[in-house]
């Protein structure tokens, strides 16, 4: 067997998506070494004797527990999950102020000993805490950036794979904007085949909405009936992983802070995204129409608000 390619990704905050997020890399054999952090040095130590243990059923990768970043030096791609999660009864943007002050300590931490990583953001408020991380990193464009609307893209189209009776894989529509409440589904852009979504006889309008709504309430039910969400999000994150360490150049829906797409700035949020080993190189700008482009527009304000707030 050829020797895998040399690939560190370390993990920041070992909650319920860090954990699991730890154990698909392993599974899939994403990383040549994967670097546990939490500011609990038994908890990370307990879940890297876990992982460790069940080596001998997957690709050989060294893993490291610890809370001192020193130990970040030479990671390829930082995941960032630490914070407080979504409760029942929460927004995403409930979240705002805790996790800012998060994001404040750490982010400043991993840049200093780890200049060259990517840093991939994936704790709630998403985009806000992009845009923070983005700020405060001061990285090269394209470095930070958040998993944003990929599990809610996944998530709407395998909805619209029950209507259609189709895989969701042949599936091309997306979810666009914040990662929450105000996001929204482009249904002009939206194709199977490269054939218009609403072009098919047996599909309607009223279809993509009640699709669009499914999704949009999907996280509120997992959290109602179990608590979090943790394996939907880890597999999207592992399909990112996978991505970047192989160079893949995939368009995929992320958070990133925008340049001028759409006329928008100083506000980060998801558009489809070539991504590739240094990160995301730009985003694809989609032709919405002026109804779709004002609903971009709105959920841009709303992020925008709370990145004020902060």
């Amino acid at each position: 067997m050829p020797a895998q390619e040399n690939f560190q990704v370390a993990i920041v905050g070992l909650g319920k998506v860090g954990v699991t997020t730890a154990y698909a890399t392993l599974l899939r054999g994403l990383a040549t070494k994967l670097i546990l952090v939490s500011r609990d040095l038994k908890k990370a130590e307990g879940e890297m004797y876990d992982l460790v243990h069940g080596s001998p059923f997957y690709q050989n990768t060294q893993i490291i527990a610890t809370d001192n970043y020193a130990d970040l030096r030479g990671t390829d791609l930082v995941i960032f999950t630490a914070g407080c999660g979504q409760k029942p009864g929460q927004t995403r943007l409930d979240l705002n102020k805790d996790n800012c002050k998060v994001v404040d300590k750490l982010i400043p931490q991993i840049v200093k000993h780890a200049p060259n990583t990517l840093i991939l953001m994936v704790s709630n408020p998403l985009d806000v805490m992009t845009y923070r991380a983005t700020q405060l990193a001061g990285l090269p464009a394209g470095r930070v950036f958040g998993s944003g609307t990929i599990l809610d893209t996944a998530r709407y189209r395998t909805h619209l794979a029950k209507l259609l009776d189709i895989s969701p894989t042949s599936i091309h529509a997306y979810i666009l904007g914040e990662h929450g409440d105000s996001s929204f589904a482009p249904s002009s852009t939206a194709t199977i085949g490269g054939k218009p979504l609403l072009s098919f006889p047996e599909f309607s309008p009223d279809q993509f909405a009640w699709a669009l709504e499914e999704t949009r309430k999907d996280a509120y039910k997992i959290i109602e009936g179990k608590g979090a969400t943790y394996y939907g999000i880890s597999s999207a994150l592992t399909h990112i992983i996978d991505v970047i360490k192989h160079d893949k150049k995939k368009v995929i829906p992320l958070s990133t802070t925008l340049t001028g797409e759409y006329g928008l700035k100083n506000v980060a949020l998801s558009l489809p995204c070539i991504l590739g080993r240094n990160g995301v190189i730009h985003p694809v700008e989609l032709p919405l129409t002026m109804q779709e482009k004002q609903e971009l527009i709105n959920s841009a304000d709303i992020i925008r608000s709370h990145i004020k707030t902060i």
